[in-house]
């Protein structure tokens, strides 16, 4: 059996009070991250494979069905305000966007669709599919995994069953073994947890290394709200050491990224 699929190691949750459901949740939630620290040696391989072929155009596709398709639009929709970089990441969720707000019948079951999805965006050898599977048996991600190993891509899953089948077909495996979940065979809570934090860290280490963050700013976000902006006007009074905040917002929506605001204020002085 599946250890996604295990029997709860709580039994009778409908007997316990909200206070004992939620510390025992909690107490489950605290061995994710133990998980996904033994799986940091194959996210550093896919994150410098990543890199290399990046620089070259390459881009990420993450494909998922269910929860792991949404973690993985989630993941890939956050890259461009956070880092000024469009289709660096894109999202793939079996059944089309439609099945990110409701669940699309069978969609997951179609071998041939997955890479079907990603043959859309015209993919080459420099990308990179990152197939999402908490149980590692969704046909949708093998199926999309496979053929575009055949095809020269670079390959990796994120799952939280060691030796399931989407490890065999994928070149660098990611595998968080989160345990039974709370609720028997819900992965949308501790698999899902596990699979968010390796998503943010593949994605937040690739931006990095990519040259999109400074120090520890990002430099190159979108000023798509005024928190932002606010964000970013005391990134440039920061850098620049100008001590006017209407100065430095000037500055900042004249350029519109806190990176070329910093810029050129400082090739003028």
């Amino acid at each position: 059996m599946l250890t996604t699929e295990q029997k709860s190691n709580h039994a009778h949750l409908d007997k316990m009070s909200a206070n004992e459901l939620l510390q025992a949740i909690n107490s489950e939630d605290r061995s994710v991250p133990d998980a996904v620290a033994k799986a940091i040696p194959q996210i550093e391989a896919l994150v410098n494979g990543i890199v290399e072929r990046m620089h070259r155009g390459g881009r990420v596709f993450y494909i998922g069905s269910g929860t792991s398709g949404r973690l993985g639009v989630v993941d890939a929709s956050e890259i461009p305000p956070t880092y000024g970089v469009r289709d660096a990441f894109i999202g793939i969720i079996a059944g089309g966007d439609g099945a990110i707000r409701t669940a699309v019948e069978g969609a997951e079951d179609d071998t041939e669709q997955g890479w079907k999805d990603i043959e859309a965006y015209n993919p080459t050898k420099e990308d990179t599919v990152v197939g999402i599977a908490a149980s590692g048996c969704t046909p949708y991600v093998i199926g999309g995994i496979k053929a575009a190993r055949e095809r020269g891509l670079l390959t990796a899953c994120v799952t939280c069953n060691a030796g399931s089948p989407v490890t065999e077909v994928a070149e660098i495996p990611c595998v968080a073994v989160v345990g039974p979940e709370f609720v028997t065979g819900s992965t949308r809570m501790k698999a899902g947890t596990a699979q968010k934090l390796i998503l943010n860290m593949i994605s937040t280490s690739v931006m990095i290394l990519m040259g999109r963050v400074k120090g520890c700013r990002m430099v190159d976000m979108e000023l798509t709200n005024k928190k932002l902006v606010d964000r970013g006007t005391r990134m440039v009074m920061d850098e620049t050491g100008i001590t006017d905040y209407d100065q430095a917002k000037e500055l900042l929506m004249k350029y519109g990224h806190v990176r070329q605001a910093v810029e050129a204020y400082l090739a003028q002085k």
